[in-house]
């Protein structure tokens, strides 16, 4: 089984394709996992465990705990897990974010970010070029209808 902490390093082994579409989409692929496993490592240096994580994220109305089912845990573990974060402050019973809560989940996203930039910093101004030219394609698939309006990224 693969660790959630090697998954950019498990793509970047997987080598490079010689279709240009196809390396792009496994440089996207590699950013976005390295992006992943900083939010996993930010996330448990935070002290959220894996269900915390996503009740947190749901507690902040960032996505409704529904569209989270998909990941799997039963209800009694997304129980638990409120209650963890109920007695740490993060939650109300109720499932809402207290101030402590949100600003839990405002400092593991800013390290996430700053966890992320540093492939993007190596890539130098061909990252300010790379968001020219796909920021309209990207605005374009997000606005052509093909993707869900809610996922589990709050995506929206």
């Amino acid at each position: 089984m693969i660790e959630p902490l090697q998954l950019a390093a498990a793509n970047l082994d997987l080598g490079w394709p010689d279709e240009p579409h196809l390396i792009l989409w496994q440089a996207a692929t590699i950013l976005r996992e390295h992006r992943g496993d900083g939010h996993m490592a930010a996330a448990l240096t935070a002290g959220f465990d894996p269900c915390e994580l996503l009740v947190s994220f749901a507690s902040i109305g960032a996505v409704a705990p529904e569209v989270l089912a998909s990941r799997g845990w039963t209800a009694d573990e997304w129980q638990a897990a409120l209650d963890r974060l109920t007695a740490r402050g993060w939650t109300t019973s109720g499932g809402t974010a207290t101030p402590a809560g949100a600003e839990a989940r405002a400092a593991l996203e800013t390290r996430t970010d700053e966890l992320a930039v540093a492939p993007w910093l190596s890539l130098g101004p061909a990252a300010a070029r790379f968001a020219q030219l796909a920021g309209p394609l990207a605005a374009r698939v997000a606005n052509s209808g093909l993707l869900p309006r809610t996922s589990t990224l709050a995506l929206r």
